[in-house]
């Protein structure tokens, strides 16, 4: 099984800085994209020695930010012959997720698969569980997600059923010939949906055995930085010991 990544990471280098060294080790290739005024990304991927694309296409034809065409272009700097897993900047895979893929998941090659996450909703509380981590399996039976409130799936009860939300979405581009994301949208938003949906519902599947970690710099509402960030720092100050403003 080879595993290829594309991250989209404009102004969330202070995620990526973390999340680029937790889950590096899970792929065979990383490609993040960022934009070119983003040099810390571009700082961050360097030191790592993970490719990193630089790109306006995010901003084509007047656009706030076209999520869709960065992920484009890393989708098109992959060999794509084999899995494909596009993740957010600021999930943190837990360390046996490729381990889980391989040998526990049975994944059908046909299919598209998501995962569930956790909420860490500040670096302080990011810097305690990195220190006391909880296991997240235990007695090779079961999987533990209790150091974080669980995050909400995308279940449309009325029609659809569950689709992988784009924080983390795995499928085998061989197999399927998906290589191109949808554009147009102009934010972050409906594109990854859009996606998943050209897989029929029997064909889009959740592996339980694998949780990711979404990070956050502060409790924000959903969409806070759908058209660029918002949302303060993911650090600390020295000072008063409490996520920067």
């Amino acid at each position: 099984m080879r595993i290829e990544a594309v991250t989209v990471c404009v102004q969330y280098s202070d995620f990526l800085a973390w999340t680029l060294a937790w889950n590096k080790h899970q792929f065979d290739n990383w490609i993040v994209v960022t934009d070119s005024k983003d040099t810390a990304t571009q700082q961050v991927c360097a030191y790592h020695h993970v490719r990193c694309i630089a790109t306006e296409a995010f901003y084509d034809n007047d656009m706030a930010f076209n999520k869709g065409a960065g992920i484009n272009a890393g989708l098109a700097a992959l060999r794509g012959d084999d899995w494909v897993i596009h993740i957010d900047a600021d999930i943190a895979l837990p360390p046996r997720a490729r381990e889980m893929f391989e040998q526990r998941a049975s994944l059908d090659p046909m299919s598209i698969y998501g995962i569930d996450r956790i909420m860490c909703q500040n670096f302080e509380d990011w810097v305690n569980f990195i220190a006391e981590p909880e296991l997240q399996h235990t007695d090779e039976v079961y999987v533990n997600s209790n150091a974080f409130p669980l995050g909400s799936r995308v279940a449309k009860t009325d029609n659809d059923g569950y689709i992988p939300i784009g924080f983390f979405q795995l499928w085998n581009a061989r197999a399927t010939g998906h290589l191109q994301y949808p554009m147009g949208s102009g934010t972050s938003a409906r594109a990854d949906m859009r996606f998943a949906r050209q897989w029929a519902r029997q064909n889009r599947h959740l592996i339980p055995e694998v949780v990711g970690i979404h990070l956050e710099s502060e409790p924000a509402p959903n969409g806070a930085n759908w058209r660029g960030r918002q949302t303060r720092p993911f650090r600390l100050v020295a000072a008063t010991g409490t996520s920067a403003a």
